[in-house]
């Protein structure tokens, strides 16, 4: 799954990115709310987390932009403004999600997780973790392929580009 964040904070979106990194998502970080738009309206994408404060376009307006393009991708709006005229602001103007920053990662994932599942379909099954042919087997989140049976079985931890 891949997940565009769109923060200008490097120390934020690297944290951000190897956490989402470990839990087996393909991060993609963006500094600029033009770059953001021009990313997250391509399709290539299953989710953004959006600030709203970046540069050269804010947060508000890239939304308002995706929206008006028809894009439907998940919006987590992931930001220090918390107030409650912001958080209205940016679900009114079409994000998914408001999550006011400082956060605890593991919120932000479990809203992931439950943005993931809605655009599944409530009756979705959930995505599988493990794929296997023959005597290989591959977790997808953790990426480790198992090879062989009982007393020749062997793991080889993968990359994430692997």
């Amino acid at each position: 799954m891949r997940i565009l964040i769109a923060e200008d904070e490097p120390r934020i979106s690297r944290f951000v990115a190897r956490g989402l990194k470990a839990h087996g998502y393909t991060p993609t970080v963006v500094e600029d709310g033009i770059t953001a738009l021009d990313y997250a309206s391509s399709g290539e994408f299953d989710l953004l987390v959006l600030d709203v404060g970046l540069p050269r376009m804010d947060g508000f307006a890239a939304l308002r932009a995706l929206r008006e393009m028809g894009a439907d991708i998940p919006v987590l709006m992931c930001t220090a403004r918390d107030s409650v005229a912001d958080t209205v602001h940016g679900l009114e103007g079409g994000a998914d999600d408001y999550l006011a920053k400082p956060f605890r990662f593991e919120e932000l994932l479990a809203r992931i997780k439950l943005r993931v599942r809605e655009r599944n379909g409530a009756g979705a099954q959930p995505t599988r973790e493990t794929c296997a042919l023959g005597d290989l087997t591959l977790n997808l989140r953790t990426r480790v392929a198992t090879v062989g049976v009982g007393a020749q079985k062997r793991e080889v931890e993968l990359s994430s580009r692997e």
